[in-house]
């Protein structure tokens, strides 16, 4: 039976290398250089440190752009409220998104049942596999998914026949 598999993945290497172009441009712009703005990566999280809120902002404005250069999907990206750091400066983690948690997953299956499709769903750890007869009902299971409202990116792999 044919089947695919809904995931969530970021490509964490093209988050660091928009982590590194950053860090270039922070140490050249003459704003920014010689403050305490910063930014490192752990595991799936990251965090700015910056000075004032204001260059808080510019380091958030330098770190979408380049994730959009390096083609990362913004919505991958969850920012927190920046909270006081030791200095008087200002510290903020934003974490990165990797897989389906739970309540997608149900929230998806249970749509994609109530659209009355053809298919399967069942939900493997932080994957969704779609299964069918058809190819076609797995196509139109894709473009429904896609149509629905996921602030996360969604990536359909493993089509199998």
């Amino acid at each position: 039976m044919p089947s695919f598999d809904v995931v969530s993945r970021t490509d964490l290497m093209e988050v660091d290398n928009a982590i590194n172009g950053m860090q270039r441009e922070i140490k050249q712009r003459f704003d920014l250089a010689g403050t305490k703005c910063a930014i490192e990566r752990t595991d799936d999280a990251l965090t700015m440190t910056a000075d004032d809120a204001m260059k808080l902002q510019q380091l958030e404005d330098l770190l979408r752009k380049y994730l959009a250069n390096r083609k990362v999907d913004p919505r991958a990206m969850e920012f927190k409220t920046p909270q006081n750091s030791a200095g008087g400066s200002l510290r903020q983690t934003i974490s990165i998104k990797q897989g389906i948690d739970g309540d997608l997953g149900r929230r998806i299956n249970k749509e994609v049942r109530a659209a009355k499709l053809k298919v399967q769903v069942s939900i493997q750890g932080t994957e969704i596999r779609v299964t069918g007869k058809k190819r076609d009902d797995l196509q139109s299971t894709i473009a429904f998914i896609k149509e629905m409202d996921i602030d996360q990116p969604l990536q359909y792999v493993n089509m199998r026949e």
